[in-house]
């Protein structure tokens, strides 16, 4: 393999690729990324199994070949390389990359090519298109509300479901729920797959690659393999799927609410970050405290609190507009603050029923996106 590259691409195709890198791989080969040959580009390839990321960089290939060269070792030494051309050059009998920059060169031991495991082949005749843009939105509004550990399995996931022109995407970790909708530009038809639950982990990662030069995400599922694959326009990514079954969601979404409230998001954030500076010793447990206006001419408001019984406590109040009655309820801070995080409308919808019910959040004017909290016990706080 001899192969000329410019630095900055190359840079880059690691860094994509060493996502589906773990820091301690159960095999020695899963350290590795695969470099390859492929109609007048690179290929850069790397997995762990349950993760696979193959990237495509534009390169002058002078000769054919595959290699694979632990990942680390190599994105370390092209960090340290001037933005210039990279000329790569394999000897194939002692399974050593010679690299040559401005001067500069190194060689790198490898492993065969063929003991690296097979990424299947991305076939795009028979996949589903969804808007780059829009998908990154859906899985930054949802992903974050997976659970964190793999005791529960599928809560770890995000449940991905077509019907028709509709694509939702859900997760929950017991404590929260998030959904969002998107209306597809075509109806899946008799393609439409089996509700799939995709780990959060992976759609995150994906959220991180996915550009805006990425006007589209083909999502395709290879024959009986379990697994799911994302076309980005020079990225595709395979994950294994989670099996079993995802709770009913629906059912825990309330049907109706006693007081909805309506406030600006950046001014509730700010409320719930000061509060969460003293919520964080006691469970992260904040008081939200919403309160309607006696009077056409006063706003109704907010107050967010947070105590700790060693370091003190805040109050935050945030003029909103209150339509119901006045509501105490104590949530998880941190929760409130990671779901407006992901909300870019200038306005946010609160709706409660009470102390004990759960409370939704959702943009104002939008009905695709809503993130059910459950309200947390303030018994001896």
């Amino acid at each position: 393999m001899r192969v000329s590259v410019l630095q900055e691409n190359l840079q880059k195709g690691l860094n994509i690729a060493s996502r589906a890198v773990k820091s301690r791989p159960t095999l020695p080969i899963l350290a590795n990324v695969m470099l390859s040959t492929e109609d007048a580009r690179l290929q850069i390839s790397a997995t762990n199994l349950e993760l696979g990321i193959s990237a495509w960089i534009g390169a002058k290939i002078d000769e054919d070949g595959a290699i694979t060269v632990p990942l680390r070792t190599f994105l370390d030494l092209v960090n340290t390389l001037p933005s210039e051309r990279i000329d790569m050059d394999l000897d194939i009998r002692t399974l050593t990359l010679h690299l040559t920059c401005a001067g500069k060169t190194a060689n790198i031991k490898g492993m065969d090519a063929t003991e690296f495991p097979l990424i299947p082949e991305f076939d795009p005749t028979r996949a589903i298109a969804v808007p780059g843009l829009v998908f990154k939105e859906m899985i930054d509004q949802v992903a974050f509300a997976a659970a964190s550990d793999d005791n529960r399995p599928t809560l770890a996931g995000v449940l991905a479901r077509f019907e028709g022109d509709l694509l939702t995407l859900a997760a929950a970790d017991g404590y929260r729920l998030s959904v969002r909708t998107t209306e597809l530009e075509f109806s899946v038809g008799d393609r439409e797959p089996d509700p799939m639950i995709i780990p959060g982990r992976t759609l995150q990662e994906l959220s991180k690659i996915i550009s805006d030069e990425d006007e589209e995400v083909l999502i395709s599922l290879p024959d009986g393999r379990g697994q799911v694959m994302f076309g980005l326009k020079n990225v595709v990514v395979v994950s294994q799927l989670i099996e079993g079954k995802f709770p009913d969601y629906e059912a825990i979404i309330p049907r109706h609410c006693e007081t909805t409230t309506l406030v600006y998001t950046d001014e509730l954030l700010a409320a719930c970050r000061s509060s969460e500076v003293f919520a964080k010793d006691s469970a992260n447990t904040a008081r939200v405290l919403i309160e309607p206006s006696g009077n056409t001419n006063i706003p109704g408001r907010i107050l967010i609190a947070g105590r700790s019984q060693e370091k003190g406590d805040a109050e935050a109040p945030v003029d909103a507009s209150v339509n119901g009655n006045a509501v105490e309820i104590a949530f998880n801070i941190r929760y409130l603050i990671e779901v407006l995080n992901v909300i870019k409308e200038d306005q946010v919808v609160l709706e409660t029923s009470g102390a004990t019910a759960p409370g939704i959040v959702r943009p104002n004017g939008r009905d695709d996106f809503i993130h059910v909290i459950m309200p947390m016990s303030t018994t001896n706080r």
